[in-house]
């Protein structure tokens, strides 16, 4: 990457193009980080390095990512909040979350009846 530094982001791999984001978010020094979607679209060995990367971060960072997959959830997260519609409908430390979820609605969606 070092003979590339001055060449147009459009011209990494989309894998390429997130871990940039991350690093230049991180560039900042930031409190927080925010993800929507982090490895949206991505082939699955750039997801697992992204992946990776938030692993390491969280010792650092909070880090606060929108996800669909839940697979990726349970991996990632100590805390999970699901939304359904715009409202909060549960939230739970991610084991008490997928093991034993409270309302309907969230049971509903971890055996993947809604979507």
């Amino acid at each position: 990457m070092k003979g590339r530094l001055h060449d147009p982001a459009s011209r990494l791999s989309i894998g390429q193009q997130q871990r940039l984001c991350l690093a230049r978010g991180l560039a900042v020094e930031p409190e927080i980080i925010l993800a929507d979607e982090p490895t949206s679209a991505l082939d699955p060995i750039s997801s697992q390095r992204i992946e990776e990367s938030f692993i390491q971060l969280k010792n650092d960072y909070t880090i606060i990512m929108v996800t669909h997959v839940l697979r990726q959830a349970r991996r990632l997260a100590d805390y999970v909040v699901f939304m359904y519609l715009g409202e909060v409908i549960e939230h739970a430390p991610v084991d008490e979350f997928f093991e034993n979820p409270q309302h309907e609605l969230t049971q509903e969606y971890i055996r993947g009846i809604i979507s």
